[in-house]
């Protein structure tokens, strides 16, 4: 019988796999592994029980429909992103986000146009979740919006029905 010979990086990843494992079970910390700097692999101990996301919402028509580059359908979501930080860059979950810089995590959603669009902002501006609304000038077309950071549990509910960009 010929033994089979596991690929290195293979068993590094299960190992990984089984750390993170371990910890989500027994503690609220795991390790976020920051991949590798000369050779050595480093890693930090984060809280996920604060688990912050930054949600931004695109409109899929404007690539889809309205053949808009998809470079400039990104620069978009980029201004609401950093609009909203600007914005919202006292706030507690702003900051405790940007202090994390390597571990940042952000979900891009997809609104089918812009009524879709303008009604989620209604919808989140009357429930007091902040968040600004991308609005090209001169033409004064909405585009997305992004929300600032927020513990997910706090506003998936909103976001619940949008589905991933694609």
């Amino acid at each position: 019988m010929i033994p089979t010979v596991e690929p290195v990086l293979t068993r590094k990843l299960r190992r990984k796999q089984e750390v993170v494992t371990e910890n989500l079970c027994g503690n609220e910390l795991v390790p976020y592994h920051l991949g590798t700097t000369s050779g050595s692999e480093s890693s930090v101990m984060v809280d996920r029980a604060r688990n912050l996301v930054q949600y931004v919402v695109v409109r899929g028509d404007l690539v889809r429909t309205l053949g808009w580059p998809l470079g400039a359908v990104i620069a978009q979501s980029c201004h609401a992103a950093t609009a909203v930080i600007h914005l919202n860059y006292s706030d507690p979950d702003t900051q405790e986000y940007l202090a994390e810089l390597d571990t940042m995590h952000k979900v891009v959603l997809e609104a089918p146009n812009e009524a879709t669009l303008t009604a989620l902002s209604e919808i989140l501006q009357d429930n007091g979740v902040a968040h600004k609304l991308w609005v090209e000038q001169p033409e004064n077309f909405p585009t997305c919006l992004a929300l600032k950071p927020y513990p997910k549990e706090m506003v998936h509910s909103h976001l619940r029905k949008f589905k991933l960009f694609k």
